[in-house]
């Protein structure tokens, strides 16, 4: 940012706080601490083979850092054996390496309200991420572009169980490759005030994506907390490109969380067992994690697992099954066992139509992530045909279903109030309880509510159009964006960041490819 951009941003203090008092506000949940447990799949033994076998892998058989020769260098002074491009580290190192990592991170939203927290007990729910195409109701599958990744942004702002702004809703085609990166940030950084996720196509990228964030929240704040999450994905089996590689540098030095994933569609990219499957995550991630520590340690970094199947018949992924709950629920010990944050499971589906396939695949693969013991859940809400697409309907259906986990996370409640007595008392024997104390005091807030779903009577429903649930969850979106209000923000701060845009863009020739 240059000087005089810098005093428009620490002059505009007073106009924002005007803007602020006059802003309406959204109700957002808080990000989720359970109350319950995680499910343990499996027994003390079974971990300590597969731990047992991620060392060997990463001992005899290695891991490949491509086209990385400073990665190369880093690991042959911390005492890998580096052969090429082929790094075999010793029993012990990586996870030596890895201790380092802080086992909870808090990433800060420009709105205080909404920081959220990832590790321990905490669920940080975002919104799907990187479709190359959109579909809605009335235009069907075609590519997205700038238009609609912005509505997805404003539909993740109005999401009440949303917690997080996310990363690339969707791949705007109708900007060049190398320019879109700064207009979804800027959009992520004005249109919502929810914590949000940097660009990680190119290093250069995500040195952007850094300095965007130093114009948003100041350098020295950036420069001592979190305030992005970015996700790295290894190219399984056991490859570390140097373009993802590249980003993890930048920000791991500027002391931003990543999430080191293993992109694993079983059967393909990893073994078809489970406890096969396993083996390579672990290792692959002990590898990320221990070279982020390597760039800077301390560093803040998420134990990733991009789990699916494969249909031996088509060749295509398949989700919501129980191979891919096994791994999830085993990851998640694993993690804990690192004592590293989580990030798995989301609302997957491979239908190409929220429909029934689509709910039930969403709805195993939700709660699986539940009571894995996810930390932050990528992909919660609008994924369609196996990632490809991004949906309008399917992201408020999938929003709305949210909510329960919301509910089940906070377990049972056995206080005096909860426990009912009096209620029980002064019912007694054939009566009902629409009408006692109790319940007049609870109903409000007693059960879970939906936003979207139809409960009514069937005369209602069909004196109203005996609407379906993608016709009601079309409504929802025409009403969310109708009612949708931008969040305040430092006039100074925005027109700062604008004028960055507007300068790197034009310092660099289109690119679509």
């Amino acid at each position: 940012m240059n000087e005089q951009a810098g005093r428009r941003a620490r002059g505009g203090g007073g106009a924002a706080r005007r803007a602020e008092r006059s802003a309406v506000h959204f109700e957002t949940a808080r990000f989720i601490e359970r109350n319950i447990p995680n499910l343990e799949i499996l027994n003390e033994e079974a971990l300590e083979l597969i731990e047992r076998n991620a060392e060997t892998v990463l001992a005899e058989i290695g891991v490949n850092f491509v086209e990385n020769p400073g990665a190369l260098e880093l690991w042959r002074a911390a005492g890998a054996d580096v052969q090429g491009e082929r790094v075999r580290i010793p029993r012990g190192l990586a996870r030596q390496l890895c201790a380092t990592a802080p086992n909870r991170i808090v990433q800060h939203a420009r709105n205080p309200e909404r920081t959220v927290e990832i590790g321990g007990r905490s669920l940080v729910l975002a919104p799907v991420y990187g479709p190359p195409f959109v579909r809605d109701a009335s235009g069907g599958r075609r590519y997205a572009t700038m238009a609609d990744f912005n509505n997805f942004v404003k539909l993740g702002y109005m999401s009440k169980w949303l917690h997080h702004s996310g990363g690339t809703v969707c791949e705007p085609t109708d900007v060049p490759v190398n320019k879109r990166h700064l207009d979804m940030l800027f959009a992520h950084m004005t249109l919502s005030d929810k914590p949000y996720m940097g660009s990680v196509t190119e290093p250069s990228r995500a040195a952007d994506s850094v300095e965007m964030s130093k114009i948003l929240f100041g350098a020295e704040f950036v420069g001592q907390n979190t305030v992005m999450t970015s996700l790295i994905n290894i190219n399984s089996p056991m490859t570390f490109d140097g373009i993802m590689m590249g980003a993890l540098e930048v920000y791991a030095k500027a002391g931003q969380a990543c999430i080191i994933s293993p992109f694993i569609v079983g059967g393909a990219m990893a073994p078809v067992s489970v406890a096969g499957t396993l083996t390579q995550v672990l290792a692959e991630v002990l590898a990320g994690v221990a070279y982020s520590q390597l760039v800077r340690k301390g560093a803040p970094v998420i134990f990733g697992a991009f789990v699916t199947s494969i249909d031996m018949n088509s060749g295509a992924p398949t989700f919501g099954t129980p191979e891919a709950s096994h791994i999830t629920y085993g990851a998640g010990q694993l993690a804990r066992r690192l004592g590293l944050p989580y990030r798995s499971a989301g609302a997957f589906c491979g239908s190409k139509l929220p429909d029934a396939q689509a709910a039930y695949e969403s709805a195993n693969s939700l709660n699986m992530g539940l009571l894995s013991g996810v930390n932050f859940m990528l992909h919660a809400c609008g994924w369609l045909e196996g990632g490809l697409v991004s949906s309008y309907e399917k992201f408020v259906m999938d929003a709305d279903q949210l909510g329960i986990l919301h509910r089940l996370a906070a377990g049972v409640q056995v206080d005096e109030e909860a426990q009912a007595m009096d209620a029980i008392r002064e019912v007694g024997p054939s009566g009902h309880y629409l009408g006692c104390a109790h319940t007049q005091a609870n109903f409000k807030d007693a059960f879970w509510r939906t936003d979207l779903l139809d409960y009514k009577p069937f005369e209602t429903w069909e004196e109203e159009g005996a609407r379906d649930t993608v016709a009601l969850a079309s409504e929802r979106v025409k009403k969310l964006l109708a009612d949708y209000q931008k969040p305040a923000i430092d006039p100074a701060v925005e027109e700062a960041l604008a004028e960055y845009v507007a300068q790197k863009k034009a310092g660099m020739a289109d690119a679509f490819l």
